[in-house]
């Protein structure tokens, strides 16, 4: 069974909302209430996404990344940069 991309993009857009409510709101940003919103909209990107793709063979043209994802990218930025290099 496929999902209506209109109706997975509905729910993206509303899982988007309601997290800045809460985090415009929040006064602690690393409370539960924070992190299962940012679960939500990512759960509705990856299911938007897919949606758009089963129906119309279109990619979203974003990317998300989790926290494992930025670990690796900040060490292939560190393996580029080299203090021993000396300029010419």
């Amino acid at each position: 069974m496929s999902i209506d991309p209109r109706a997975a993009l509905d729910r993206f857009i509303a899982a988007l909302e309601a997290h800045f409510e809460l985090a415009s709101s929040a006064q602690d940003p690393e409370s539960p209430a924070i992190d299962d919103a940012a679960a939500t909209v990512e759960d509705a990107f990856f299911t938007y996404d897919d949606a758009l793709y089963t129906a119309y063979q279109v990619e979203v043209p974003l990317e998300a990344y989790g926290d494992d994802d930025d670990d690796l990218d900040e060490d292939d930025d560190l393996e580029d940069f080299s203090l021993d290099e000396e300029e010419e």
